[in-house]
């Protein structure tokens, strides 16, 4: 995966629908504009932690135009070229720690159409994959209590996850230096 802005892989979703999984680009700033419009405010709010009505430039800039060393973003998408729609996504941000360890900020978003077919888990096993590959060694993750959904995904990753909450925030780190 040198050369990750050309980074794509096909899969099936739950429901048999084939999806790909590829590296976000500065093109999809467009795409990207209408999946947030997409969302409902429940979705906004457990991905934000705070109620929007859009991205500012600089959310955008930032969304589409990672340096894929220390952030690293995939979408995953139905359909090709002009008719290619966004139905999710995931991303890290990479850092280095006092205690010399490489960790990395950790957020997904799903269209509520597509939640429950396995893209955040797919969108999850490769960025591990990547993280893996440019030395991460942690994974860290803010979850609203009630994101059940999401929860699971971390779960079920076959990670080594430990926990700590505060009071409507569950703070999920998954351990990445063992398969």
């Amino acid at each position: 995966m040198a050369d990750m802005q050309n980074f794509s892989v096909l899969e099936r979703l739950r429901d048999g629908t084939q999806v790909t999984v590829r590296a976000v680009c500065p093109d999809d700033k467009d795409k990207i504009v209408a999946a947030f419009h997409a969302l409902g405010p429940e979705t906004v709010y457990a991905r934000f932690f705070q109620h929007k009505s859009g991205l500012t430039a600089e959310e955008l800039r930032h969304a589409t135009e990672p340096d894929f060393e220390n952030d690293v973003a995939l979408v995953t998408t139905l359909g090709q070229d002009e008719r290619e729609t966004i139905i999710g996504g995931g991303r890290y941000s990479a850092f280095d720690e006092a205690n010399g360890r490489r960790s990395a900020e950790i957020a997904f978003t799903v269209e509520e159409d597509d939640q429950g077919q396995g893209i955040a888990s797919h969108l999850l096993r490769h960025l591990t994959r990547i993280g893996r590959e440019r030395g991460v060694t942690h994974f860290r993750a803010d979850v609203l209590a009630d994101n059940g959904a999401m929860l699971a995904v971390f779960e079920r990753s076959g990670l080594p996850m430990s926990v700590s909450r505060d009071t409507d925030v569950i703070h999920v780190m998954l351990d990445l230096k063992t398969e």
